[in-house]
């Protein structure tokens, strides 16, 4: 038996729960009842714990106490899936709190349990008994006056954590309508039990999981046996049929006092709100009928990233068989040009994103296999966003990196409704990709740039998304841009004029490419946009 929870033990542990969690999947996914029955807690478990344990196997051999604890619960914040599985990774987190700095005795983890089950319920909006949240803490409390034995402490955090699961049974009506424990909390049962096998040595095959009262082990299907299915209450017998519709999760990177914000705002959008984290990186999980508007709240308090939706309920729009492409604008010839060529378009203003339910409805009415064109670096994360939604209406939806409205005409002029869908978009997306591009604006304050210290009114130079000169008069400033855009292999030039642009800004870069280049093609098109004078594609 181990003295200690050492860096080599939290390993073995880590690893045994993933596999002890993959064993138990399905019989954990058809207890899934709450908060809504999607059949899918054992699986987010198991690939919670599955992340946590590769972070662990990245890890240097010789790694310390600290690092070890801290890549377990980073691993596990990073790979969190659902409702549970975020809250199990603040519980590991709460451990690895107290127990990173520790020796790792029977009294580290007495404090450590208890430190687990505090972070697990600070980080649920509206905490729930009857859930692993009650077992957790029944758990810390069973061994918060046990003897200082690192076995004994553990064996007795799991003995309780298996009492406590057959109660919940009883804690929470929806459990005690259908007969079974809480899915979440078999799963934690399994996490605790795994813990005491690696510290006492003593290693089982299999862990069990309650069956359905009256019913043999069952096999998951959106958290039921067939035979329950018809014989349950209603609300699980489909899936959520009162509820929000969407759960979203992303991982979010912001401060604090975003996310406290975030949190306020999320709590009234929805349910089933869980954010953990910290040090500027956080997991956020909701339940939301509007799940734009989740997505468009992280935006407002950091950067979103991973961001998952998933539809809780019947289908809300089933596309029609057409392919097609949405191409967002920001000014109207540009918006213009895209409709010209067969595109949905989205507007957005200058130097803002659109909205995620915006690009939902343009991929709506787009069809049932959409080609997303963001056209700026900016909108890219809420495309993905709004596909993400669309993908669970049922639409097939690829996002294409285009970071620039000339990149997006390129891919474009290439799109054939007529080839199969993923070969049309290596073409959209390759054409895309060997279209450089550029544009010139007016400063209208100091900063500092990769070309230098700029002042208002100077020129600014950008190409490829970077400022590479800064320049004191507009044409000269684009002609410059042009010919570093421009290759020896480039074929064409494409120029958007923006709204208010001198008109001998596009003639200059025109004349200059028609004296040195004469090979090319060059066309100009009126865009419309507002704050780029002039827009530059070299194909």
């Amino acid at each position: 038996m181990l003295k200690e929870l050492d860096p080599p033990a939290v390993r073995r542990w880590s690893r045994h729960c993933a596999t002890a969690l993959g064993r138990a999947r399905a019989e954990i996914d058809a207890l899934n009842v709450f908060p809504v029955p999607d059949g899918d807690t054992g699986t987010n478990l198991h690939l919670t714990l599955l992340s946590a344990a590769d972070a662990l196997d990245a890890l240097p051999a010789g790694a310390d106490g600290g690092a070890t604890w801290a890549a377990l619960a980073r691993g596990a914040l990073l790979g969190a899936r659902g409702n549970s599985g975020v809250i199990v990774s603040q519980a590991l987190k709460g451990l690895a709190d107290t127990l990173g700095p520790a020796r790792g005795d029977g009294a580290d983890l007495r404090a450590g349990l208890a430190r687990a089950a505090e972070t697990a319920r600070a980080a649920v909006a509206r905490p729930v008994e009857g859930t692993l949240l009650t077992v957790l803490s029944a758990a810390a409390r069973a061994v918060r006056d046990a003897p200082d034995d690192l076995a004994g402490v553990a064996r007795l955090a799991a003995e309780e954590a298996r009492r406590a699961l057959r109660r919940t049974t009883g804690q929470l009506d929806v459990l005690s309508r259908n007969g079974v424990v809480d899915a979440g909390a078999a799963g934690l049962v399994i996490v605790l039990e795994s813990l005491a096998e690696v510290v006492t040595e003593a290693y089982s095959e299999r862990h069990e999981v309650p069956a359905p009262a009256g019913r043999g082990a069952p096999e998951a299907r959106n958290g039921l046996t067939p035979e329950a299915r018809g014989t349950v209450a209603p609300e699980v017998a489909g899936r959520h049929a009162d509820g929000p519709g969407y759960e979203v999760m992303y991982l979010l990177d912001a401060g604090a006092d975003e996310v406290s914000r975030l949190r306020a705002e999320l709590d009234a959008l929805g349910d089933s709100l869980v954010i953990v984290g910290g040090e500027a990186l956080w997991n956020v999980h909701v339940h939301v009928d509007d799940a734009g508007a989740a997505i468009e709240a992280g935006l407002r308090a950091g950067r979103p990233h991973r961001i998952k939706v998933t539809w809780l309920g019947a289908r809300p729009h089933e596309p029609g068989p057409a392919r097609g492409v949405v191409a967002v604008a920001a000014g109207d010839g540009l918006a213009g040009l895209f409709a010209e060529a067969g595109a949905v378009v989205v507007r957005r203003d200058p130097g803002a994103v659109p909205p995620v339910a915006a690009l939902v409805r343009g991929i709506r009415d787009a069809g049932a296999e959409v080609a997303v064109l963001p056209n700026d670096a900016a909108v890219y994360d809420v495309a993905v966003a709004a596909a993400e939604i669309a993908r669970e209406e049922g639409a097939t939806v690829s996002v294409l990196p285009t970071r620039a409205s000339v990149q997006g005409l390129a891919a474009l002029a290439v799109h054939d409704p007529l080839r199969r869908f993923d070969d049309d978009i290596v073409a959209m997306t390759d054409a895309a990709g060997h279209t450089r591009h550029g544009h010139v604006w007016v400063a209208d304050r100091a900063a500092v740039t990769s070309a230098g210290l700029c002042r208002p009114g100077e020129v600014l130079g950008v190409v490829d998304g970077e400022v590479a000169l800064i320049g004191a008069d507009l044409a000269a400033t684009a002609v410059e841009v042009a010919r570093r855009l421009v290759s020896g292999g480039s074929e064409m030039v494409t120029l958007v004029v923006g709204a208010g642009a001198p008109p001998e800004v596009a003639r200059a870069v025109e004349d200059d490419l028609e004296r040195t280049r004469p090979d090319l093609e060059i066309v100009v098109y009126e865009g419309g946009q507002g704050g780029y004078p002039l827009l530059i594609g070299a194909e």
